[in-house]
């Protein structure tokens, strides 16, 4: 099987109805993003950023995957399909995709503030005195601004051994992220969908300016046509 590696980002969970909830001025559901996705926001008002999460969270148990998530999810009976993603909700995971990499953290989990290894489900509010066994509190398992992305190394694993590399909802713009693309070997096919596109095709770029759920549908059947016998 072709090692397909799948790079997306909120275009694809905005079809869900999952809110990007960064606003054309930079703020966050009203919040500048340093309050609510940094530690420095963290230290300075935990009940807010409690808070934020909270509702991001039931937001994400109010929707469900949309067709370009189970397009994904169905390429795996013909390719070795790696999804890294930008998204924080478990989108991916509901369709039916086996290999998903959450480069910045996962909604429905929290983690110890004392042991960043101590991490556990949630899918409920979480609040001020929730505590893990050592009595530290829990945060949200998600990487804020500042903080180091622990899964970026296996990220750019993936992306060297790609054979097709898929790009869906991302304008691969924002870092380290965005520098995953250079890992990639050279001469691999790269499609790339964003209804948007940033990007102008060339020899080993072809680009799909259309929305994740009819994008992602047109480019599985091409590859199926170009890749399997």
């Amino acid at each position: 099987m072709k090692n397909l590696v799948v790079l997306t980002g909120a275009g694809i969970s905005a079809e869900s109805g999952i809110k990007t909830f960064r606003d054309a001025d930079g703020l966050w559901e009203g919040h500048d993003v340093m309050q609510v996705a940094s530690p420095i926001g963290w230290e300075k008002n935990q009940e807010l950023v409690l808070d934020f999460y909270n509702k991001r969270r039931k937001q994400l148990l109010s929707v469900h995957p949309n067709p370009a998530h189970r397009v994904l999810a169905e390429l795996e009976s013909d390719f070795d399909v790696a999804i890294i993603t930008q998204n924080i909700d478990d989108l991916h995971e509901r369709a039916g995709s086996t290999q998903v990499l959450h480069l910045h953290g996962e909604l429905l989990k929290v983690r110890s503030t004392f042991d960043e290894n101590l991490v556990f489900d949630w899918k409920h509010d979480l609040n001020i005195g929730d505590f893990c066994e050592h009595h530290y509190q829990l945060r949200p398992h998600v990487v804020w601004f500042g903080e180091a992305v622990p899964m970026m190394e296996k990220a750019i694993q993936k992306v060297t051994e790609a054979d097709i590399i898929m790009i869906i909802g991302t304008s691969m713009q924002v870092y380290p992220a965005a520098g995953l693309i250079d890992f990639a070997p050279q001469k691999t096919p790269i499609y790339f969908i964003d209804p948007n596109p940033n990007v102008k095709q060339n020899k080993y770029l072809t680009v799909y300016a259309e929305k994740a759920v009819t994008g992602v549908s047109k480019l599985a059947e091409e590859l199926r046509k170009k890749f399997i016998s």
